[in-house]
């Protein structure tokens, strides 16, 4: 049998397995690393805030164009070489992002350097897994979900350092060894399957291609953009949802019309890869999601530098490295997957409203500790059983292609998660703000002696007297604000944390469903 053929023994499989880890770290940790050093990029390189926040756009953009197509991509060139390729167009455009002298230079080097690394995400999961025996896949992706669920930990504090340290070019720098030594890795161990024969230039799927670009393309601008450009106010973002969903509905009609579709949709077919990829996407929207919550919340409403609240993540990131292997046993001998999914979602429920009950503005980095330590545990629990319950009954091909997919609605689900939560943040803190704003009665005994307060803080500055008092309007305003925004953060905690218990009962009665096919599958290999 074809995968059985793959199946690595001893040292080499060590060898291939740390090589395809590098390689998804190498790729995860940049999509994060970034975040911090915008401020030092858009001084250096004279930019607005919404011009440098390009950088990160590109490369989502990038990286989610390119994931449904590995599958394609790896047949038709070999998955060794498209391997390699991937890893070298990264590492060059690596080098030149940190050479870049404009800001519109630095958004293309970054786009391409998306187009590298989203293969290494995907290609590196169906390496790991096909190099282990059936019997041991579960351990193969607690082994590949150590480098993604650490990957967007590791980013902030890593690029802190450095930014701190060095100087911004540095954080892409960093990738240019770790590269070089992937690809000579790669090339001396990694084997390719035999696929059937390579399309020729007139069977390739363009117009496939072509659709899927500008669907996925438009709609994770729309995700990255539509906060800052105010939704559908924006003419840019109106037409742009148009081209999403006729791209999404033709590319749908040429995938399933066209003898060789450039993404094979007809995988879905399989129960298990269609929740499987349901549950990638839910656990994008959680992992990203709340990967991307406290970092923000520590500072802007705490005044926190990136390096302290990147390093607050680092004790949940090492839980999560501790479940993984102890969850990969627990699916080998045999515990089923959706017990596992459903209490990974309790503990996610959980954190959210651990959170939603600590945050105020003076929370401290101790009464953070237990609840993130509770999210790597929960993080633990949905990863390694999602993506191995995804691919447990396909065979050959059909892993890179959900891989692929899985891979991909993971990817959607943290951009989802994160625009949703921008603007939902944004929206609730208007409406806490009028609500607070209401309370505060010109009147009232309390506020006339804040008011006076602040007054005569700023005339023993050498105010004069109505500056003063503009400024002690504006302190007070502040302070409302501050407080709304508290509030608001407070209400995602709640919502997010309703979201996943919501999940609970839908993978438990699914799943069963699915039981006996996965019984029956399981028996056939």
């Amino acid at each position: 049998m074809q995968e059985d053929l793959l199946v690595e023994y001893g040292a080499r499989r060590v060898i291939i397995t740390l090589t395809a880890i590098l390689c998804a770290l190498l790729e995860i940790v940049d999509s994060t690393i970034v975040n911090v050093a915008l401020n030092d990029m858009k001084g250096n390189l004279g930019a607005t805030l919404s011009e440098v926040g390009w950088v990160i756009t590109a490369y989502a953009i990038g990286n989610v164009i390119i994931v449904p197509m590995t599958s394609w991509l790896s047949q038709q060139f070999g998955r060794r070489n498209y391997f390699a390729a991937s890893i070298v167009i990264f590492t060059i455009f690596s080098f030149l992002c940190g050479n870049a002298s404009s800001i519109w230079e630095l958004v293309f080097f970054r786009l391409m350097q998306g187009i590298g690394g989203g293969a290494l995400l995907v290609t590196s999961q169906t390496i790991i897994t096909e190099s282990y025996p059936l019997a041991k896949r579960s351990m193969a992706q607690a082994i590949y979900g150590l480098g993604v669920i650490i990957g967007p930990t590791l980013g902030p504090p890593l690029g802190g350092y450095i930014v701190d340290n060095f100087s911004w070019p540095y954080i892409f720098y960093i990738n240019i060894p770790i590269g070089i030594a992937a690809t000579l890795l790669t090339l001396q161990f990694i084997r390719s399957p035999k696929f059937s024969e390579k399309r020729k230039a007139k069977d390739v799927d363009w117009l496939g291609i072509g659709l899927l670009a500008a669907f996925v393309g438009s709609l994770q601008y729309i995700l990255e953009k539509g906060h800052e450009d105010d939704w559908f106010d924006s003419k840019v973002i109106i037409v742009l949802t148009v081209v999403a969903v006729i791209g999404f509905i033709l590319f749908l009609w040429r995938e399933l019309t066209f003898r060789y579709p450039i993404v094979e949709l007809r995988v879905l077919k399989n129960g298990n890869l269609r929740i499987g990829t349901v549950m990638s996407f839910i656990l994008g929207f959680g992992l990203y999601g709340s990967t991307f919550i406290v970092p923000l919340y520590t500072q802007s409403i705490m005044g926190w530098t990136a390096l302290e609240s990147g390093a607050l993540m680092i004790p949940a990131a090492l839980t999560t490295a501790v479940m993984m292997p102890i969850i990969g046993r627990l699916l080998t001998r045999g515990v089923k997957q959706q017990i596992l999914v459903s209490l990974g979602l309790l503990l996610f429920f959980v954190y959210s409203f651990w959170g939603y009950n600590i945050i105020t503005p003076d929370t401290g980095k101790s009464d953070f500790f237990w609840m993130l330590i509770v999210r790597g545990a929960g993080l633990g629990l949905l990863f390694i059983p999602i993506t191995s319950l995804a691919l447990s009954t396909l065979k050959g091909q059909e892993i890179g292609q959900g891989a692929s997919f899985t891979g991909m609605m993971r990817q959607l689900g943290g951009s989802f998660g994160i625009a949703a939560i921008t603007t939902f943040i944004s929206n609730q803190t208007s409406i806490h703000k009028a609500a607070l704003s209401s309370h505060l009665d010109a009147n009232s005994l309390d506020v006339q002696q804040r008011i006076a307060g602040l007054k005569a803080m700023f005339q023993a500055k050498g105010f004069t007297p109505d500056v003063a008092l503009q400024s002690a309007y504006k302190i007070l305003d502040l302070s409302v604000l501050k407080q709304a925004t508290v509030l608001s953060y407070m209400d995602v905690f709640l919502y997010l944390g309703i979201l996943f218990l919501i999940c609970i009962p839908f993978v438990l009665f699914v799943k069963e469903r699915k039981g006996k096919a996965n019984i029956d599958l399981g028996d056939m290999h």
